[in-house]
Parts: structure tokens; sequence; C-alpha cells
């Protein structure tokens, strides 16, 4: 069996790429694109939380996959677009949703970060690293960061959707 260590960045950035665009498209009619961040990475990231620099409120979905290779990927959305997704992917006007509540949102990217995570793993799957997805689960607020322990490789990718900015954060457990 192939050790995650061996699984590469390129490998990470194509099939996060891959995964957002499709379910993103397929799902919101937007094409995302990603956005390169600029600056010396080694010293940006893990230090800096996608959130740094921005404190409106988020709506973070994360899900898990584990086997093979372990990791957990967490999808930032700002609020105003996380609802602007329900509203399309539900077919219901802002009042509706307003009617509603939050979890008819926490659902839907649920849903969204679930369909995009399963995306991703089946190219892990492809690649030779089989793996299963855990169960969704949502993060609201703002000025939060999320710091994975030490022995975590983190891959932060940004994508324009639309003027609005999705940030996908992949944690990957590497073996010793």
């Amino acid at each position: 069996m192939p050790a995650a260590a061996q699984i590469t960045a390129t490998l990470i950035r194509d099939n996060i790429a891959r995964a957002v665009g499709d379910v993103f498209k397929t799902m919101l009619g937007r094409e995302p694109t990603l956005t390169p961040v600029t600056g010396n990475l080694d010293e940006v990231w893990p230090t800096l939380s996608p959130l740094a620099d921005n404190p409106r409120p988020h709506v973070v979905g994360t899900v898990g996959f584990i086997g093979d290779s372990n990791g957990l990927i967490y999808l930032y959305l700002d609020l105003a677009f996380a609802r602007l997704c329900t509203c399309h992917l539900l077919g219901m006007t802002e009042s509706e949703l307003d009617d509603a509540g939050d979890e008819v949102t926490n659902d839907a990217i649920g849903e969204l970060t679930n369909m995009t995570v399963g995306s991703f793993k089946n190219g892990l799957c492809d690649a030779g690293y089989p793996c299963k997805l855990t169960i969704p689960s949502i993060l609201r607020g703002s000025n939060f960061t999320i710091e994975p322990i030490s022995s975590v490789s983190r891959f932060i990718y940004h994508f324009d959707c639309g003027g609005h900015r999705v940030i996908a954060d992949v944690l990957l457990k590497q073996d010793e």
C-alpha cells in the first residue's frame, strides 16, 4: 500500500481544483477558477489561517477521509455566498431562506462540501490511495482559526467563483 507521504502537492492541487470546479459548475452553474496565492507559502502557511484577513461571518463545511490517505477538507464560504448557494441549490428566495433558518444553509453547504470531498477522494482512490468519507460538519462564525497538529501537511487553495471567494483548506496526515 502506498504511504500518504507519497501523495504529491500536484496530485492534491489537481484533485481539489477538479473537485471544486465540477461540483460548483454542476450544482451552482458557476465555474470557479483557482487563484494564485502570492508570497512565500512556507512562511505564510500553515501559521496563517484562511480567515486571518477576513473578519466577516463564514460558513465552513468540513468532511474527512480515512484509509490509505487520511485528512480533512474545509470549504470556506462567506455567509452571503453560502446563502446565495443555498438559494440556488434549493430554488428558494432570500425571504424563504430567512424563514427556514440557518439549518437549511448548514445542510446545503454540508452537502456541497460532501460532494466536493467525495470527488477529491475519488481522485485519490484512482491514484492508488483508497479511502472513505466521514460525515460532514459545519462551523459558523468570524475571527476564528483552524490550526492543524504539527504532523499534518496543509494545502490552501483560493478560488474565484463569480466574484465570490471559496477557500479549500486540505489537511493531510503524513505517515511517519
